[in-house]
């Protein structure tokens, strides 16, 4: 496995990031990882490993990079507010997404993203505004608004607690996508709390949850992401 920790330009400042892909010349997948309110710190970086592990090319970009977190935190969800398709974020996980997709060995055809939290939501709204992901996987996440703006969104595998203050967002974005004709998996997990995949918290992570998500996601971007286009 190829690991490095690198940057990427962003709006107006240079972001940090970690990059994590196969031995080998590809060409591989991509695969976008938004981190949640804790930024691009360890756990975020195990993900990313991991997805490399299992034959993607990943890039974690760290949205709070030369900002305090709290002002960081404040323009992001003003910005999901305002416009949840076109602010600072999207723009910068898009330069994010442009970075990943210009590594050697990375088809630029098959990418994706996962988010947890913060980074769910932003998942979401990125998949509604570019039309490069072809598959999201959303933790925990926030719907954008307006919602009906998912009817152009690809195909998405979400996981959620079965009681959490996200779970009826994850409801309103099943039944949104169903309206739509969106391919989806959307699951919620009862006895799992918020931030249950961070195995880095004794309080949140639920191990069976994680590991039946993780495998869900696996499943759904072999489809829509890894096997995209290839004959």
């Amino acid at each position: 496995m190829i690991t490095s920790e690198t940057s990427c330009a962003g709006q107006g400042r240079t972001l940090k990031a970690y990059y994590a892909a196969p031995e080998g010349s590809g060409p591989f997948p991509g695969v976008l990882v938004i981190h949640e309110a804790y930024g691009l710190n360890d756990n975020i970086r195990d993900i990313t490993r991991r997805f490399a592990g299992q034959g993607y090319a990943a890039l974690a970009v760290d949205l709070f990079s030369e900002r305090s977190m709290l002002l960081c935190m404040f323009r992001l969800f003003a910005g999901m507010r305002r416009n949840s398709f076109d602010h600072e974020g999207i723009r910068d996980l898009q330069a994010g997404l442009t970075h990943l997709a210009q590594q050697p060995g990375v088809d630029a055809a098959r990418l994706g993203a996962v988010g947890y939290c913060l980074g769910g939501g932003l998942a979401i709204g990125l998949a509604c505004a570019d039309q490069r992901v072809k598959a999201i996987a959303p933790y925990y996440g926030a719907n954008p608004k307006p919602l009906e703006a998912v009817k152009r969104a690809c195909p998405v595998v979400g996981s959620y607690p079965e009681k959490d203050f996200t779970t009826a967002q994850g409801r309103a974005l099943a039944a949104e996508l169903e309206r739509n004709g969106v391919p989806h998996d959307i699951k919620f997990y009862p006895g799992a709390k918020h931030s249950f995949f961070n195995d880095t918290s004794a309080r949140a992570y639920h191990p069976q949850a994680a590991e039946d998500s993780w495998q869900r996601v696996l499943a759904f971007f072999d489809t829509h992401v890894k096997s995209s286009g290839l004959a």
